[in-house]
């Protein structure tokens, strides 16, 4: 049996001739955290509506266990857990209210569930929704999508507006979710926090899927800054044709993805005043992967 649980294939969405989503493609295991990477406007939103049936595709298939995924599936629906970008709820009843409400479409007693996640997060039940700052109503949201312990999350921009404690409890709490199988599609685009707790990133541009591998690959990618101070440097661009991380006169830093021995045969005809190789971050890295 397969372990794929979430499987897009050439998924397109249009609006008139305005492109949503050009070709996403992807394959999420169970027990996975897949983080989905893109800059605003990429397209993670809109894959996101696509997969949860919120906005209709254009064309391509969405598969969920094997199972091509219908616009009116109740029943692998409800095994889903979905936190949108922006969290809009009934702003005229209490937090209390609306828990119970979203309790009562459940036949299974979430009550036990409901109450650890109001306290991990320390929300206050008494309070009316339109009285919630933007950190607490995304709290909410997210007991909303975990409460009923969902075996897939799809969580759209989890974190914006969470204080830095508030996010680490909530990424203790997915690693935790990760550990029992729960499958989870993770998108955003604050690519620190993606590169801690994801295993597979799948990064977007222009609607499409430009980059997928897991973080142990990505991180094995060798790439490294390359620093070098030369009155030659046109040259040396020329000579070792690697992208440009930034530059200032005569110094430049490089994106280097060459073996020593090769860097060194092909400076060795100029003359260096600075060399320096350092380490790149994951985060440049992805950027790097956008330029």
């Amino acid at each position: 049996m397969s372990d794929v649980v979430i499987e897009l294939k050439h998924l397109k969405k249009y609006y008139g001739k305005s492109r949503g989503i050009e070709d996403v493609s992807l394959k999420i295991n169970k027990g996975e955290i897949y983080g989905f990477i893109g800059p605003n406007g990429a397209g993670k939103s809109t894959t996101i509506r696509t997969i949860m049936g919120l906005i209709n595709k254009t064309s391509g298939n969405i598969f969920i266990n094997g199972k091509e995924l219908e616009f009116d599936d109740i029943d692998v629906k409800r095994r889903i857990g979905y936190l949108p970008s922006e969290v809009n709820l009934y702003g005229d009843m209490s937090v209390k209210e609306l828990l119970d409400y979203h309790e009562s479409f459940y036949k299974e007693n979430l009550t036990k569930r409901k109450n650890e996640l109001v306290k991990l997060f320390k929300i206050d039940l008494n309070k009316k929704i339109d009285d919630l700052s933007l950190g607490n109503l995304k709290k909410v949201g997210i007991v909303l999508a975990l409460m009923h312990s969902p075996e897939i999350l799809i969580l759209d921009e989890p974190t914006s507006g969470l204080d830095p404690i508030m996010q680490n409890a909530f990424h203790d709490l997915l690693i935790k979710e990760k550990e029992k199988g729960t499958t989870i599609l993770y998108s955003s685009h604050v690519l620190s926090e993606v590169s801690n707790i994801c295993d597979k990133v799948g990064l977007i541009k222009d609607g499409k899927i430009v980059k997928e591998d897991t973080i142990e690959n990505i991180k094995k990618d060798n790439y490294t800054y390359l620093k070098i101070i030369s009155k030659d440097i046109e040259n040396i661009k020329k000579e070792l044709k690697l992208k440009v991380y930034k530059e200032n006169n005569n110094e430049v830093v490089f994106f280097n993805n060459l073996k020593p021995n090769e860097l060194l045969s092909k400076l060795s005809k100029y003359n260096i005043e600075s060399l320096l190789i350092e380490e790149v971050s994951l985060e440049d890295l992805f950027i790097n992967y956008y330029k």
